[in-house]
Protein backbone atom coordinates (compact mmCIF):
# COMPACT_ATOMS: atom_id res chain seq x y z
CA UNK A 1 0.00 0.00 0.00
CA UNK A 2 1.23 3.64 -1.48
CA UNK A 3 1.88 6.25 1.71
CA UNK A 4 -0.93 9.11 1.98
CA UNK A 5 1.63 11.79 2.04
CA UNK A 6 0.33 15.25 2.46
CA UNK A 7 4.06 16.26 2.40
CA UNK A 8 7.26 14.38 2.45
CA UNK A 9 8.56 12.14 5.26
CA UNK A 10 11.88 10.51 5.67
CA UNK A 11 12.62 7.65 6.90
CA UNK A 12 16.04 7.50 8.24
CA UNK A 13 18.44 5.36 10.58
CA UNK A 14 21.20 6.17 12.66
CA UNK A 15 24.82 4.45 13.65
CA UNK A 16 26.27 5.69 16.39
CA UNK A 17 29.67 5.57 18.95
CA UNK A 18 26.77 4.51 21.84
CA UNK A 19 23.20 4.76 23.16
CA UNK A 20 23.35 7.73 25.34
CA UNK A 21 21.88 11.01 23.60
CA UNK A 22 23.18 13.39 25.74
CA UNK A 23 26.80 12.21 25.05
CA UNK A 24 27.36 10.00 22.08
CA UNK A 25 27.96 10.34 18.32
CA UNK A 26 26.40 9.85 15.10
CA UNK A 27 28.82 8.12 13.09
CA UNK A 28 26.32 7.68 10.08
CA UNK A 29 23.03 7.96 8.76
CA UNK A 30 20.94 7.32 5.94
CA UNK A 31 17.36 9.35 4.73
CA UNK A 32 14.96 7.60 2.65
CA UNK A 33 12.81 10.62 1.84
CA UNK A 34 9.49 9.84 0.27
CA UNK A 35 7.14 12.34 -1.67
CA UNK A 36 3.62 12.67 -1.81
CA UNK A 37 4.05 11.24 -5.73
CA UNK A 38 5.96 8.49 -4.51
CA UNK A 39 9.38 9.84 -5.89
CA UNK A 40 12.17 8.39 -3.61
CA UNK A 41 15.65 10.16 -2.71
CA UNK A 42 18.08 8.49 -0.63
CA UNK A 43 21.24 10.03 0.60
CA UNK A 44 23.62 8.13 3.16
CA UNK A 45 26.91 10.19 5.39
CA UNK A 46 29.33 8.79 6.66
CA UNK A 47 30.29 10.82 9.60
CA UNK A 48 33.37 11.61 11.94
CA UNK A 49 32.10 11.83 15.76
CA UNK A 50 35.51 13.82 16.51
CA UNK A 51 35.92 11.06 19.11
CA UNK A 52 37.18 7.30 19.40
CA UNK A 53 34.27 4.39 18.52
CA UNK A 54 34.33 1.99 20.96
CA UNK A 55 35.34 -1.42 19.50
CA UNK A 56 32.31 -2.96 21.19
CA UNK A 57 30.69 -0.65 18.95
CA UNK A 58 32.10 -0.85 15.75
CA UNK A 59 31.19 -4.91 16.13
CA UNK A 60 27.93 -4.19 16.21
CA UNK A 61 27.61 -1.75 13.22
CA UNK A 62 31.38 -1.97 11.38
CA UNK A 63 32.27 0.94 11.39
CA UNK A 64 35.98 2.18 13.00
CA UNK A 65 37.67 5.22 13.44
CA UNK A 66 39.23 4.70 10.09
CA UNK A 67 35.81 4.56 8.33
CA UNK A 68 35.83 7.75 9.04
CA UNK A 69 38.68 9.82 9.75
CA UNK A 70 38.60 11.75 6.61
CA UNK A 71 34.75 12.11 6.65
CA UNK A 72 32.79 15.76 8.05
CA UNK A 73 31.67 16.00 11.35
CA UNK A 74 28.03 16.89 11.37
CA UNK A 75 28.65 20.22 12.07
CA UNK A 76 30.36 20.39 8.66
CA UNK A 77 27.09 17.84 7.07
CA UNK A 78 24.29 20.07 9.22
CA UNK A 79 23.25 22.97 7.01
CA UNK A 80 22.87 20.39 3.96
CA UNK A 81 21.18 17.70 6.51
CA UNK A 82 18.80 20.50 7.64
CA UNK A 83 17.50 21.52 4.05
CA UNK A 84 17.45 17.86 2.55
CA UNK A 85 14.81 17.29 5.51
CA UNK A 86 13.30 20.36 5.42
CA UNK A 87 9.49 20.40 6.81
CA UNK A 88 9.33 16.27 6.01
CA UNK A 89 7.74 14.40 9.06
CA UNK A 90 9.94 11.58 10.38
CA UNK A 91 9.88 7.91 10.53
CA UNK A 92 11.95 5.04 11.80
CA UNK A 93 12.76 1.89 13.71
CA UNK A 94 12.64 2.70 17.73
CA UNK A 95 13.16 6.21 16.44
CA UNK A 96 11.01 8.07 19.01
CA UNK A 97 13.05 6.78 21.77
CA UNK A 98 16.77 7.02 20.06
CA UNK A 99 17.29 8.41 16.55
CA UNK A 100 14.94 11.69 16.82
CA UNK A 101 16.27 12.66 20.03
CA UNK A 102 19.80 12.09 18.80
CA UNK A 103 19.32 13.96 15.42
CA UNK A 104 17.99 16.72 17.39
CA UNK A 105 21.19 16.79 19.73
CA UNK A 106 23.41 16.80 16.89
CA UNK A 107 21.66 19.36 14.50
CA UNK A 108 21.87 21.81 18.33
CA UNK A 109 25.17 21.20 19.21
CA UNK A 110 25.86 22.12 15.63
CA UNK A 111 24.35 25.30 15.98
CA UNK A 112 21.13 24.60 13.99
CA UNK A 113 17.32 25.41 15.37
CA UNK A 114 15.99 21.62 14.13
CA UNK A 115 12.15 22.82 14.43
CA UNK A 116 10.22 19.83 15.34
CA UNK A 117 6.98 21.43 16.75
CA UNK A 118 5.22 20.64 13.11
CA UNK A 119 6.98 17.58 12.19
CA UNK A 120 4.85 14.22 12.89
CA UNK A 121 7.18 10.91 14.00
CA UNK A 122 6.20 7.86 13.05
CA UNK A 123 7.90 5.02 15.12
CA UNK A 124 7.65 1.99 13.20
CA UNK A 125 8.54 -0.37 16.25
CA UNK A 126 5.79 0.98 18.23
CA UNK A 127 3.29 -0.23 15.95
CA UNK A 128 4.52 -4.04 15.95
CA UNK A 129 5.10 -3.79 19.39
CA UNK A 130 1.23 -2.99 20.18
CA UNK A 131 -0.34 -4.68 17.47
CA UNK A 132 1.67 -8.13 18.25
CA UNK A 133 2.33 -7.56 21.71
CA UNK A 134 4.92 -9.45 23.42
CA UNK A 135 2.76 -11.02 26.82
CA UNK A 136 2.49 -14.14 27.97
CA UNK A 137 -1.42 -13.93 26.67
CA UNK A 138 -0.08 -12.90 23.45
CA UNK A 139 2.73 -15.80 23.51
CA UNK A 140 0.08 -18.33 24.67
CA UNK A 141 -2.33 -17.39 21.76
CA UNK A 142 0.84 -17.20 19.03
CA UNK A 143 2.27 -20.61 20.08
CA UNK A 144 -0.58 -22.61 21.86
CA UNK A 145 -3.53 -21.23 19.43
CA UNK A 146 -5.71 -20.71 22.28
CA UNK A 147 -7.17 -18.01 24.45
CA UNK A 148 -5.32 -17.79 28.02
CA UNK A 149 -8.09 -17.89 30.75
CA UNK A 150 -7.25 -16.05 33.92
CA UNK A 151 -4.35 -14.47 33.07
CA UNK A 152 -2.26 -13.09 35.64
CA UNK A 153 -3.38 -15.58 38.56
CA UNK A 154 0.07 -17.69 39.42
CA UNK A 155 -1.76 -20.70 38.41
CA UNK A 156 -2.84 -20.07 34.78
CA UNK A 157 0.33 -18.18 34.21
CA UNK A 158 3.15 -21.20 35.29
CA UNK A 159 1.12 -23.70 33.23
CA UNK A 160 0.82 -21.57 30.22
CA UNK A 161 4.32 -20.96 30.60
CA UNK A 162 5.32 -25.12 30.39
CA UNK A 163 2.62 -25.65 27.44
CA UNK A 164 4.52 -22.47 25.80
CA UNK A 165 7.60 -24.25 25.97
CA UNK A 166 6.91 -27.60 25.04
CA UNK A 167 5.00 -25.35 21.59
CA UNK A 168 7.85 -23.69 20.80
CA UNK A 169 10.10 -27.15 20.99
CA UNK A 170 7.74 -28.67 18.34
CA UNK A 171 7.41 -24.89 16.53
CA UNK A 172 11.45 -24.22 16.08
CA UNK A 173 12.89 -27.96 16.07
CA UNK A 174 15.45 -27.53 13.27
CA UNK A 175 15.02 -24.29 12.62
CA UNK A 176 18.31 -22.35 12.62
CA UNK A 177 19.02 -19.10 14.29
CA UNK A 178 21.71 -16.53 12.95
CA UNK A 179 22.54 -14.43 15.85
CA UNK A 180 24.60 -10.91 15.54
CA UNK A 181 27.94 -11.76 14.82
CA UNK A 182 26.41 -14.11 12.09
CA UNK A 183 27.07 -17.10 13.72
CA UNK A 184 24.62 -20.08 12.20
CA UNK A 185 23.18 -22.50 15.11
CA UNK A 186 20.47 -24.77 15.97
CA UNK A 187 19.57 -23.42 19.13
CA UNK A 188 15.97 -24.63 20.04
CA UNK A 189 16.39 -28.03 21.45
CA UNK A 190 15.13 -30.16 23.95
CA UNK A 191 17.86 -29.67 26.41
CA UNK A 192 17.53 -27.45 28.98
CA UNK A 193 21.50 -26.61 29.53
CA UNK A 194 21.36 -25.55 25.75
CA UNK A 195 17.97 -23.87 26.28
CA UNK A 196 19.66 -21.97 29.18
CA UNK A 197 22.67 -20.70 27.05
CA UNK A 198 20.30 -19.32 24.39
CA UNK A 199 18.04 -17.34 26.93
CA UNK A 200 20.22 -15.82 29.42
CA UNK A 201 22.36 -12.67 28.18
CA UNK A 202 25.50 -14.13 28.15
CA UNK A 203 27.10 -10.70 28.90
CA UNK A 204 25.72 -10.06 32.52
CA UNK A 205 27.57 -10.67 35.06
CA UNK A 206 24.76 -9.72 38.07
CA UNK A 207 20.91 -10.79 37.73
CA UNK A 208 20.16 -7.39 36.11
CA UNK A 209 23.14 -6.42 34.35
CA UNK A 210 24.34 -3.19 35.90
CA UNK A 211 28.06 -5.36 35.75
CA UNK A 212 28.76 -6.85 32.04
CA UNK A 213 31.59 -8.39 30.58
CA UNK A 214 33.20 -6.37 28.03
CA UNK A 215 35.12 -8.30 24.80
CA UNK A 216 38.17 -9.16 27.20
CA UNK A 217 36.04 -10.77 29.93
CA UNK A 218 36.35 -8.29 32.24
CA UNK A 219 33.66 -7.42 34.71
CA UNK A 220 32.55 -3.83 33.88
CA UNK A 221 30.21 -1.50 35.12
CA UNK A 222 27.00 -0.78 32.37
CA UNK A 223 25.70 2.35 34.02
CA UNK A 224 26.42 5.77 35.33
CA UNK A 225 30.03 7.67 34.88
CA UNK A 226 32.03 4.51 34.95
CA UNK A 227 30.11 2.67 31.93
CA UNK A 228 32.53 0.48 30.42
CA UNK A 229 35.05 0.62 33.12
CA UNK A 230 36.05 -2.46 34.79
CA UNK A 231 35.07 -2.81 37.92
CA UNK A 232 38.71 -3.41 39.46
CA UNK A 233 40.16 -0.60 38.03
CA UNK A 234 37.48 1.51 38.98
CA UNK A 235 37.64 0.54 42.73
CA UNK A 236 41.43 0.94 42.79
CA UNK A 237 41.01 4.47 41.33
CA UNK A 238 38.04 5.53 43.51
CA UNK A 239 37.36 2.86 46.05
CA UNK A 240 34.73 5.29 47.91
CA UNK A 241 32.22 4.36 44.55
CA UNK A 242 32.49 0.58 46.22
CA UNK A 243 30.86 2.27 49.65
CA UNK A 244 28.02 4.58 47.30
CA UNK A 245 27.23 1.17 45.78
CA UNK A 246 26.86 -0.49 48.62
CA UNK A 247 24.80 2.13 50.79
CA UNK A 248 22.97 2.91 48.10
CA UNK A 249 19.08 1.04 46.42
CA UNK A 250 21.39 -1.13 44.25
CA UNK A 251 19.75 -4.91 44.92
CA UNK A 252 21.76 -7.48 46.89
CA UNK A 253 23.11 -9.84 44.40
CA UNK A 254 24.29 -6.76 42.58
CA UNK A 255 26.63 -6.14 45.74
CA UNK A 256 27.18 -9.40 46.42
CA UNK A 257 28.92 -9.64 43.00
CA UNK A 258 31.05 -6.12 43.37
CA UNK A 259 32.04 -7.45 46.83
CA UNK A 260 33.51 -10.51 45.75
CA UNK A 261 34.91 -8.66 42.68
CA UNK A 262 36.80 -6.38 44.78
CA UNK A 263 38.04 -8.93 47.60
CA UNK A 264 39.60 -10.94 44.41
CA UNK A 265 41.11 -7.88 43.62
CA UNK A 266 42.54 -7.40 46.89
CA UNK A 267 43.60 -11.00 47.32
CA UNK A 268 45.37 -10.43 43.79
CA UNK A 269 47.53 -7.98 45.11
Amino acid sequence: MQLNLTKPIIFFDIESTGVNVGQDKIVEICLLKVFPDSKEEVRTYLVNPERHIPEEVTAIHGISDEDVKDKPSFKQLATELNNFIGNSDLAGYNSNKFDVPLLVEEFLKAGVDFDISNRKFIDVQNIFHKMEPRTLKAAYKFYCNEELINAHTAEADTRATYEILKAQLDRYDGVEFTDSKGEVTVPIVNDMKALQSFTKNQRWVDMVGHIVYNDNLQECFNFGKYKGKPVTEVFNLDFSYYSWMMNADFPMSTKKIITEIKLRGFNNK
